[in-house]
């Protein structure tokens, strides 16, 4: 252990800056400014859908691709637009650093977002389109974890245009921590309590495939997702970590399955998601649903008791 703990670091070290958090703000809102991030084309192709379809478990093993002209699922964008990156140009984690703030502010996890649709069937993002992705900054924040040290909440933009106007504001936040020098002690599995009561629910146990296929999928290297050892050796997880956005997924699609009979043209207003805490592969947890005053709650809960994502539907 103490010969793949020194692996990793001979092989990533750098040099630290010296930024505060309040100056990596500062940075990152001059080096964008009031241009976008980026603005991208592309074509949405069936195979992508298609392959989503075939890891989620929701369509049989076949060579059928969905025809030109099929609805893209809500959530499911998020394998398109994926960060063309080259190796060398990722971070220490595996990380696309196109938006990362100054070192060494630089250790990125998805903290949430809010995803609203436009309520207009001609605009719907359907395979074979064109579509342009617009990024831009929204914010960036210095905050304090509850150990005293800096971090950084970065807020982006992504809006999905067709021919017919916007689709889809895609809104994101991600935390930004500071890179690690020391490695954390691996957690101990806890002991199991009972899940939550909820009428609409779904247990879902992710696979170290079902993970890998994901990452492809997203094409996102971010170690925490497919690389055990850097898990357990260097950031202190007990295992692989689930994706944010796979559960955000996971909750349109119980919402989609139970509420709208699994209507492909059916996409909500809109979906604002918080992650709370990681869940771990091989660990089953429940998806819960429940209807409240003209909208729906979902959580996701560990078998541990501890709450792991939340969000709110507008229907």
């Amino acid at each position: 252990m103490a010969y793949t703990v020194r692996r990793f670091f001979s092989c990533t070290s750098r040099r630290f800056g010296n930024a505060s958090a309040s100056e990596a703000c500062s940075e990152i809102f001059a080096r964008f400014g009031d241009k976008p991030i980026s603005v991208r084309k592309q074509l949405l192709d069936a195979n992508q859908l298609h392959l989503l379809n075939v890891t989620l478990g929701r369509s049989p093993t076949s060579t059928q691709a969905p025809a030109t002209g099929t609805p893209i699922p809500p959530g499911y964008h998020l394998v398109y637009f994926t960060p063309s990156i080259l190796e060398e140009e990722l971070g220490l984690d595996g990380t696309d650093k196109t938006v990362n703030p100054l070192s060494p502010f630089t250790r990125r996890m998805w903290a949430g977002g809010e995803l609203q649709w436009t309520q207009d069937d001609s605009t719907l993002l359907r395979v074979g389109q064109e579509v342009q992705e617009t990024t831009k900054l929204l914010s960036a924040e210095p905050k304090r974890l509850k150990s005293g040290d800096e971090m950084l909440v970065v807020g982006v933009e992504k809006v999905f245009e067709n021919d017919e106007g916007v689709a889809l504001v895609d809104k994101r936040n991600w935390v930004f921590q500071m890179e690690i020098t020391t490695p954390k002690p691996a957690q101990l599995q806890p002991e199991r309590k009972p899940y939550p009561e909820g009428k609409v629910h779904r247990d879902v146990t992710q696979t170290y495939t079902s993970l890998f296929r994901f990452s492809a999928l997203t094409f996102n290297a971010h170690k925490i997702h497919y690389l055990p050892e850097w898990c357990r050796s260097v950031e202190g997880h007990r295992d692989a970590v689930v994706h944010g956005p796979l559960n955000l997924i996971n909750m349109l699609d119980l919402w989609r399955d139970s509420i709208k009979g699994g209507e492909e043209f059916s996409v909500p207003r809109s979906i604002s998601y918080r992650a709370m805490s990681p869940l771990y592969v091989g660990e089953q947890y429940r998806i819960l649903l429940k209807e409240a005053e003209k909208r729906w709650e979902t959580e996701i809960w560990d078998r541990f008791g501890k709450q792991s994502m939340k969000g709110t539907i507008l229907p």
